[in-house]
């Protein structure tokens, strides 16, 4: 057969086609196939009640503020549910701290948090992590929501991230995980303490006591003194003591997440 240029130009052509889509093909299958990795779940309370006592609550701004501008700095998109949905109360409205200040006015933020979404909104998949912000509301309504506690249990299983600050641990106690084991046993934990909360004088007044009931589950608890920063890490679940605490746990939530 006689080869001509023509038919050899064709014939590179025809290969260095072949060989641009094999490499494009080869790009996209290793591409993330959606920008799921990108998105956190921040979880806040729905109660605005302290018991018996008439007092308001809500969840603690400084302790969805404070991780927040952690990871929405790191480039992290931040979704907001509640138990009910809707607008979530809110405690601890400090405007006095900067970053308050700024998670308060970012107008796209406050509009999530006072429109959060119901758990039947929401597809685990898309997050790498679940975080519990405080607040003593969350003593009423997390520790019982089986809707929430199978998210956090499917993020988790899905090589997740779950983080919680001061109150916010209450809605680990009841996760259980696909083994029956429950999230916390065995797993290094801390969260807002008995001295605390005897401190504030709500010690009578809260469904439990977070400390004593993390314990009973099998968390190995940790802690420090009255209002110290205290954040523990263990197999992918980070918990902090106190408000002063919430700063550092969305940094050790950033960390694991690189």
């Amino acid at each position: 057969m006689k080869i001509t240029f023509k038919y050899l130009a064709g014939k590179l052509i025809a290969m260095a086609l072949a060989l641009f889509i094999g490499v494009v093909n080869s790009a996209n299958a290793q591409a993330p196939k959606s920008n799921k990795m990108k998105k956190i779940l921040f979880v806040v309370t729905s109660h605005d009640k302290k018991g018996s006592t008439n007092e308001p609550t809500g969840y603690y701004l400084s302790e969805v503020a404070h991780p927040w501008e952690v990871l929405h700095n790191a480039g992290y998109e931040i979704d907001f549910v509640s138990p009910k949905g809707g607008k979530a109360p809110i405690d601890g409205f400090n405007l006095e701290d900067k970053v308050n200040y700024l998670f308060w006015n970012n107008t796209r933020y406050r509009t999530k948090v006072e429109n959060t979404m119901s758990p039947k909104q929401i597809k685990p998949e898309e997050y790498a992590a679940i975080f519990y912000a405080g607040g003593h509301g969350a003593m009423w309504d997390l520790a019982d929501n089986e809707e929430l506690a199978t998210i956090a249990k499917n993020i988790y299983e899905n090589n997740g991230i779950i983080g919680a600050v001061c109150h916010g641990p209450a809605a680990l106690v009841n996760i259980k995980l696909s083994s029956g084991n429950y999230l916390v046993d065995g797993k290094k934990i801390n969260a807002f303490t008995n001295e605390e909360e005897k401190a504030v004088k709500l010690d009578n007044i809260v469904p439990f006591l977070l400390e004593t009931k993390l314990i009973e589950q099998g968390a190995i608890f940790e802690k420090s003194g009255l209002w110290q920063e205290h954040v523990t890490v263990d197999q992918r679940v980070v918990t902090g003591q106190n408000p002063q605490s919430a700063h550092a746990v969305g940094e050790a939530i950033l960390s694991l997440l690189k």
